[in-house]
């Protein structure tokens, strides 16, 4: 049995605006809650611990910022590589990329042996069918022994296809629950009712009389380029190895049968609510096609609000999102948590397959999930430039600056980057209640009845291709309002069908009704159809 984190049950995103960040207690909590962590911190790693003089190492690690882009890293690099010299021999190159062009540059770096190692963004299946992934099975014990023993039972089984382990996932809370993020300045001003919106329909009231009030500024601002919250506002979905900005045939709640997640009634739902909005200049009108990220687009001034998922209570969200944003924002929620396979290895860290030093890259990488001092100099940049270490464990920015403002800050990827527990949390964010929260949350969300089941895309990856490109098409002008659904809609469905839509939803279909039968579960998706039917 692998080693129990004692007060906490993990879960991994997201997506993809899936990073909030702000951690759940100080680094302290997060060391007390993992004691392969901690002696891991105190130097006790293996392999570790002196290499040959002069027999260093260099990997590139590419990665999401949810920040802007910094036009330097050596500093920061030079400052973790003081310590990864010693300890394991390894220097790193980091490369931090948008969020807006992140998969795309990822692949053309592997394909081109330009990177050791990457994570994923929802796509674990697709990378690992198209041989992006290094098979890590008779490594991790030599090189990354600290970072299994994190692991859950049943956790690595997530990231593994045909006994082989391709990733390890980001640990983390996994219980992603959608959410508002909104001005509290613009919200008081109007005496705007908050805790009286349970869900997205709901908001349709508080967004006119915020434009009515402000005809300068737009209600609603994407979480990215193309992404207005759309596709976490439908409940009960398990994904089936696809991602938030991706998604093909899905399961909803307890019906077993894979099904178009553009046929669901949700989907038409939420799509002429978005045009409406669109319309009545509610949403950023080029949100289906700007490169900026909320954050950048709250702190303009501009907009009063954002929708994403988070897997943190909402105060703590809130604090954690207020400095990035530019201003006190606060958090409510739009939906409840669901967990499902994809919550565990959607975001997943992976060495490349062509990496020439997959040793080395699983040995740095095992450190960002065991040393505090790793993974917050890749977080927050370098101590007393781009960040201030207060004597409660909490961080904060240099006085009179900001997220945006200084040299170097991923603080926003503190979701998708290594061990959340170890982190730094931002200075307000964070408390021992909210690490029973997470507990809890993982304990009592609600799971996808497939959960454990992973599909293998490696039989349809020309259809694959062709849906993905159909997609990215329609889907960013249909979430954001850009388009009439009534219109588009039907056309979007003709272009997925004529790409082989339907042959990805057969795949899925039978390898979910072979894992059924061999899990114990419903005898096949027609029974459980069936029987819901009845």
């Amino acid at each position: 049995m692998k080693k129990r984190l004692v007060s906490i049950v993990l879960t991994g995103a997201m997506a993809l605006s899936l990073a909030a960040c702000g951690s759940s207690g100080s680094a302290d909590q997060g060391n007390s809650a993992s004691p392969a962590a901690s002696s891991a911190a105190s130097g006790e790693t293996a392999e570790s611990a002196a290499p040959a003089d002069g027999d260093v190492t260099e990997i590139t690690y590419a990665f999401v910022t949810f920040n802007n882009v910094p036009d330097d890293t050596s500093a920061v690099e030079e400052a973790i590589n003081q310590i990864t010299r010693s300890k394991i021999g390894v220097e790193v190159h980091l490369m931090p990329m948008s969020i807006s062009d992140y998969q795309q540059q990822v692949s053309l770096a592997v394909q081109n042996g330009e990177i050791d190692l990457f994570h994923t963004l929802g796509d674990l299946g697709n990378d690992i069918a198209s041989d992006m992934c290094y098979d890590i099975t008779d490594l991790i014990d030599k090189d990354a022994p600290e970072t299994k023993a994190l692991m859950e039972e049943g956790w690595l089984d997530t990231t593994s296809r045909d006994g082989k382990l391709y990733a390890i996932p980001t640990l983390k809370p996994f219980a992603l629950q959608p959410m508002l993020i909104y001005r509290k300045d613009i919200a008081k001003e109007l005496n705007l009712d908050m805790d009286s919106v349970k869900s997205v329909d709901d908001l349709t009231a508080i967004f006119a009389k915020v434009k009515e009030a402000h005809p300068e500024m737009t209600p609603l601002a994407p979480v990215s380029q193309g992404d207005s919250g759309l596709t976490r506002w439908i409940p009960e979905i398990d994904w089936l190895g696809d991602s938030f900005s991706s998604p093909t045939g899905v399961l909803q709640g307890d019906n077993m049968t894979v099904t178009s997640y553009y046929d669901l009634p949700d989907f038409e739902k939420y799509a002429d609510l978005v045009r409406d909005w669109y319309n009545q200049g509610y949403i950023m009108q080029d949100a289906a096609t700007t490169t900026s990220a909320a954050a950048e687009l709250m702190s303009s001034g501009n907009y009063f609000a954002y929708s994403a998922s988070y897997s943190y209570p909402l105060e703590d969200t809130a604090a954690a999102l207020s400095a990035p944003s530019g201003y006190d924002v606060g958090a409510i929620a739009l939906g409840s948590a669901y967990l499902d396979t994809s919550s565990i290895n959607a975001v997943a860290q992976v060495v490349a397959s062509t990496s020439e030093h997959p040793d080395a890259a699983l040995k740095f990488l095992n450190l960002t999930y065991t040393d505090p001092d790793v993974i917050n100099t890749m977080l927050y940049g370098i101590e007393g430039e781009d960040y201030v270490k207060n004597d409660d464990g909490t961080v904060s920015y240099p006085e009179g600056q900001d997220a945006s403002t200084v040299s170097y800050t991923a603080q926003l990827s503190c979701g998708v980057l290594g061990n959340f527990f170890i982190q730094w949390p931002l200075e307000g964010s964070g408390s021992e209640e909210s690490l029973k929260w997470e507990d809890e949350q993982n304990h009592s969300a609600a799971s996808s009845p497939a959960m454990g089941f992973s599909f293998d895309p490696s039989g349809v990856q020309t259809q694959y291709t062709a849906v993905s490109n159909v997609i990215k098409q329609y889907l960013p002008g249909l979430s954001c309002g850009s388009v009439d659904p009534k219109e588009t809609l039907p056309e979007f469905r003709k272009a997925l069908k004529d790409a082989g839509y339907d042959d990805i939803l057969s795949a899925k279909q039978e390898q979910l009704d072979a894992w059924l039968q061999s899990n114990g579960g419903a005898a096949s998706a027609d029974s459980t159809a069936a029987s819901t039917a009845e």
